[in-house]
This record gives structure tokens, sequence and C-alpha cells, in this order.
């Protein structure tokens, strides 16, 4: 059984920054999950923010949605069992909830960007920027 629990959502004004964070309890390694963020803003479909791979840091072993390059940063420490989705210079078009997803995978370089692929959520964590 996979459990995920994000923290580090809440009212922040636009320019400003926040970091998510994403635990992950499971019997196997945390570092055989490939890791992703997604978002569901009223009204709109979740989409894909930010996906790492199993090596994460290494070069290439990340993906960003184009609205969010350059701003947000994903990583994991894998010691400590966690992703996290740092945010910069936020947006009001960045209120969302945020979840964080977590895939078992053989392949270390592989991101996964599709909803569907993933097997295990978070609860949600709510984003607004707000001035």
């Amino acid at each position: 059984q996979v459990q995920l629990v994000e923290s580090g959502g809440g009212l922040v004004q636009p320019g400003t920054s926040l970091r998510l964070s994403c635990s992950l309890s499971s019997d196997r390694p945390f570092s055989t999950y490939a890791m992703g963020w997604f978002r569901q803003a009223p009204g709109k479909d979740r989409e894909f923010v930010a996906g790492i791979g199993r090596r994460g840091g290494i070069q290439g072993a990340t993906s960003y949605l184009d609205s969010v390059k350059g701003r947000f940063t994903i990583s994991r420490d894998n010691t400590k069992n966690t992703a996290y989705l740092q945010m910069n210079s936020l947006k009001p078009e960045d209120t969302a909830v945020y979840y964080c997803a977590a895939s078992w995978t053989r392949t270390q370089y592989e991101i996964i960007k599709v909803a569907d692929q993933y097997s295990n959520w978070g609860q949600g964590t709510q984003v607004t920027v707000s001035s």
C-alpha cells in the first residue's frame, strides 16, 4: 500500500514563493518511484506541472509544463522519501489544487506526464495566489 501526503500550500501574493512537499510511504523504496506534480483549477482539467525520474538531479531527468519552466523546480530526496516542488515568481494563474503522484517504474530516467499512468495520488494541497 502506498500513501502520499502533501504539505506546503497556502495563500500568497503574486511574485512570492512556496515549496510543496510530498512524503511517500510504501513497502518499496522511494527511489523506485517516478514522481509527478499535477494541478487542477476550478472548472479545468487536471494538468501535468512537473515530473522527475527515479534518479532526480541527473540532467534530463525532469520535465515541466511550459508555463512554469524557469519558475518551478521539482526535486527529490531519496533519503527522506520526499519529493518537492519549489514554486517561485508565483502568478494568479498558478492558483489550483496541487496533487502529488507516484508510479513504480523499472526505468531510472522515466518521466511520466500522463495522469492515468500514475497509480498513486496524494490528497491535494490548495495554492492560492492573490493580492
